[in-house]
């Protein structure tokens, strides 16, 4: 069945207006993209922190509406509903189901991180390497919850789960992945060695995908998933945080709270020039902090006091 999608540009102070008339007016879905990519191919979408929407500085907001809807009676029926709004720069085009299938299937190919681990597409056949004894394979649906490693955010907490995992810090340990998303991270930790794997995420489409994840790769018996509020109070001698900074920033108590004394944490999802505030905030908790980099974007890790 083929949809219209309207595609227009905004500022991050003007998003959540734009995404309100976009709703009222009856888009099936609004995607927030990175408008700065160097091509529409390269847009990426961020892991959504817990209680926050993902934005950038400039975004390009994609919205989805029955394919028989008149595009002239939507674009007025947008001015009217918030005229200080600049509706110009809205486009329109028919898009199939299978343009999307397709694009997903063109850009997630099978990935490695580290030594260990690797990414591989449901339907896709596992190259050569992954079939060694000691590899670590992830075999992954994302669905309609952001996560599938493309994104540097979590490909950064799978290459230091991979180094944890050589270090022996993740045999047998309980691993609490805050934002999981599509469950890449908590499924790559018990691939990797661990027992068990707590998700949390404030999205229920991306529960649901960790349970549906997580029963692909057979572990379903080693996974709980929980919205924020629902989370039960524990310690983890492993945690991670791939969100945003200020969500990192907002919920640093609450982290700190979840890591074991001599805990490893590893937060994710700051954009490089962020990481100095965060580093200050940490160390109230933690030492032998840490900033790697990739791309535009950081991860910190330390110990827990």
């Amino acid at each position: 069945m083929p949809y219209l999608e309207l595609s227009l540009r905004s500022t991050e102070a003007e998003q959540p207006r734009y995404e309100r008339a976009l709703e009222d007016v009856g888009a099936l879905s609004v995607t927030l993209l990175d408008a700065d990519a160097d091509t529409p191919n390269e847009r990426a979408i961020l892991e959504p922190g817990v209680g926050e929407t993902p934005v950038w500085k400039s975004l390009v907001l994609s919205a989805l509406f029955d394919a028989d809807v008149d595009a002239l009676a939507l674009l007025a029926a947008l001015e009217a509903f918030d005229p200080s709004l600049d509706w110009s720069s809205a486009s329109f085009r028919k898009v199939e189901d299978q343009d999307w299938e397709r694009v997903w299937l063109d850009q997630f190919q099978p990935m490695r991180f580290g030594a260990r681990t690797w990414i591989v597409p449901w339907n896709h056949e596992l190259p050569a390497e992954a079939t060694a004894a000691d590899a670590a394979v992830v075999r992954l649906d994302p669905g309609l919850a952001f996560g599938s490693g493309t994104h540097p955010t979590t490909a950064l907490c799978l290459r230091w789960l991979d180094q944890l995992a050589g270090e022996g810090l993740l045999q047998d340990a309980r691993v609490l992945d805050f934002g999981c998303g599509s469950g890449i991270l908590a499924l790559a930790a018990l691939k990797l060695g661990a027992a068990q794997a707590v998700g949390v995420d404030n999205d229920p489409q991306a529960l649901q995908a960790s349970l549906d994840n997580a029963l692909r790769n057979e572990v379903e018996g080693q996974l709980a998933v929980y919205l924020p509020q629902d989370e039960p109070e524990a310690t983890y001698p492993v945690v991670v945080a791939n969100i945003l900074a200020s969500a990192l920033d907002a919920l640093a108590n609450t982290l700190a709270a979840r890591v074991a004394p001599g805990g490893r944490i590893a937060l994710s999802g700051i954009l490089e020039g962020q990481e100095g505030e965060l580093l200050q905030r940490y160390a109230a908790w933690f030492d032998e902090l840490q900033a790697s980099v990739d791309g535009d974007w950081v991860r910190i890790d330390g110990v827990r006091r």
